[in-house]
């Protein structure tokens, strides 16, 4: 019974389901799972094993692979394997660029018209409402620009953080002093110091799930400006291009697209032209 317990407390993660779940992961949302992985995706997974109350990771695929483990369990698989990690003002020369350079040509080209972004691999938020906070900065010496943001990610779990908007205090460090007391509420209760973006900045942000493996993104909108960075490093090469194929397809001709800084389109066969470090602009 010791032994019985021990076994489902620490499963071991055979080389043969190593490779059903790696190529599985790999199949359904892009990301490369190396056998450098092997124990990090056992460690991830053994806490879903148990709450499933499932004795192995041969048992958990075939769970997983049937018709009612895709329909039950394969986000929460998706939201265990899929690595998050953001901050506020993020490569902060972005959003300087953004301000300095894109945002006043893109008002003198298209007046009247709404600013559309998407922050694609949003994770649990800090870039889209960064985005929300540097573009309602803009706006107050714009009169007339408006802008409306969409954020998705693959992980239920970090998009319900994000919807909720709530961050501890040391999250928010990056934040200029002057937008922490316009875009930022503190808790009363200074036991548990957390911040809350106010409502009016949550509002410019719209949050779904979305799985970049999905042939369309299932959107209709084409986009003014995409920031997808420190995302397609965790693709292979072939998938990377077919990504950003796909980026391409959603962009207004002109529209910009923010790469991560160890990122790169080098050799890849995608139709965009570089501007800015990690920047680059369709044609047309």
């Amino acid at each position: 019974m010791e032994t019985a317990v021990r076994e489902l407390d620490h499963p071991n993660l055979s080389s043969r389901d190593f490779g059903r779940l790696s190529r599985f992961i790999y199949d359904t949302c892009g990301i490369k799972m190396p056998d450098v992985k092997k124990t990090m995706l056992e460690a991830r997974l053994a806490k879903r094993l148990r709450n499933l109350g499932i004795r192995s990771f041969s048992d958990y695929c075939d769970y997983l692979f049937s018709t009612a483990g895709q329909e039950n369990e394969l986000v929460q698989m998706l939201d265990m394997v899929t690595t998050n990690k953001t901050d506020f003002f993020r490569e902060p020369d972005h959003f300087d660029y953004l301000t300095q350079k894109v945002l006043p040509e893109w008002v003198q080209r298209h007046p009247g018209h709404k600013l559309s972004v998407w922050s694609a691999g949003c994770s649990s938020g800090e870039e889209p409402y960064t985005l929300a906070m540097v573009l309602s900065e803009f706006a107050l010496n714009s009169p007339g620009f408006d802008f409306q943001i969409l954020a998705t990610d693959i992980s239920t779990r970090v998009l319900e953080k994000a919807k909720n908007a709530i961050y501890a205090e040391p999250l928010v460090d990056p934040v200029p002093l002057s937008l922490k007391k316009k875009y930022l509420l503190k808790s009363k209760d200074r036991s548990n110091p957390v911040v809350r973006i106010v409502p009016e900045l949550r509002e410019k942000v719209r949050f779904r799930r979305l799985n970049f493996m999905d042939h369309d993104f299932g959107m209709r909108e084409q986009l003014d400006v995409i920031f997808c960075r420190n995302v397609i490093i965790y693709f292979d090469r072939p998938t990377q291009e077919k990504l950003l194929q796909r980026f391409h397809r959603q962009m207004k001709p002109g529209a910009l697209i923010f790469m991560g800084h160890s990122e790169t389109l080098s050799g890849l066969d995608v139709p965009l032209t570089s501007v800015f470090p990690t920047v680059y602009r369709k044609h047309g």
